[in-house]
């Protein structure tokens, strides 16, 4: 049996800019990632880099369906690992984001590193409603401890 992580939240913001948010590398280091190689974008490994780690991390689009789907896979090879992002519109100029990452092992090891996505994942749309509704960066600081 596998297990999936899995994070939702609502933004105040039309589709277009939450999916411009998670695509575009600009809007994305206002918030998520320090740097990226590119925009991201089907068939194509952009590089990200974090603030908090001097590794950087491949991240290949797999699908992208503008203002309704985005997938990628960062797992460095890692057989069945994908991400997906689910964006809904609700009312006249909100979106509801669901993301969800698979798959893991239902072992320990696997349960672990679920919760550990799934916060992950929380703590990205997070961030991502902060940064779009008001202009918050709340990954400044936040993870200075995990610096090397």
């Amino acid at each position: 049996m596998k297990i999936t992580a899995q994070a939702s939240i609502q933004i105040l913001r039309p589709i277009h800019e939450v999916y411009e948010a998670i695509i575009m590398p600009d809007k994305m280091s206002t918030y998520f990632i320090e740097s990226s190689s590119g925009q991201l974008e089907a068939y194509k490994t952009v590089i990200w880099k974090f603030p908090e780690f001097n590794d950087t991390f491949p991240v290949t689009g797999i699908l992208m369906k503008p203002n309704e789907y985005i997938s990628f896979d960062w797992s460095g090879g890692e057989d069945n690992m994908m991400v997906e992002i689910y964006l809904e519109k609700f009312g006249e100029d909100f979106t509801v984001i669901n993301v969800i990452e698979h798959e893991f092992n239902s072992d320990k090891e696997g349960i672990e590193q679920a919760m550990r996505q799934t916060g992950g994942w929380a703590n990205f749309l997070a961030c991502m409603k902060a940064s779009l509704e008001y202009g918050i960066n709340l990954r400044t600081g936040a993870f200075d401890f995990m610096k090397p």
